[in-house]
């Protein structure tokens, strides 16, 4: 099961940064999430519903139409048993112009094929200030 487990990620990631998908197909409704640190969306989410509300589509609303946010380069997915690990970076354009990077290591528990917990760490002084874009 691992290994189809880290080929559900992989192939959710490459639809992602091929902009022909998005991640969030994969999360189960019932999805915990929690963005550790200090950042402007640290906190533990209940599912995959207040996790998107909240924190993909404002976050979504701060990039240009032209050059979203996107993972450009995976450095490594990894997993033993149904826990998944994906390390990688991110890059899109803003909504005013500017460029944003970020490092993210996601830990994905899975269960039938869905993320069932995840948990995110990235450089929260950066994303914080993405997060003072003002989306339109």
């Amino acid at each position: 099961m691992a290994d189809n487990d880290l080929k559900i990620i992989e192939d959710a990631f490459k639809d992602w940064m091929d902009g022909t998908g998005y991640v969030s197909r994969i999360f189960a409704p019932h999805m915990t999430w929690e963005i550790v640190g200090r950042s402007a969306a640290s906190a533990k989410y209940a599912n995959a519903d207040e996790f998107i509300t909240k924190v993909l589509e404002p976050f979504g609303r701060r990039f240009s139409a032209t050059d979203p946010f996107r993972p450009v380069t995976i450095r490594g997915i990894y997993g033993d048993g149904p826990t998944v690990i994906a390390l990688w970076d991110g890059a899109g354009t803003t909504i005013v112009g500017t460029p944003y990077q970020n490092t993210y290591a996601w830990v994905l528990k899975m269960k039938d094929g869905l993320v069932v917990d995840g948990v995110a760490f990235y450089d929260s002084i950066a994303f914080n200030e993405l997060w003072e874009i003002a989306p339109a």
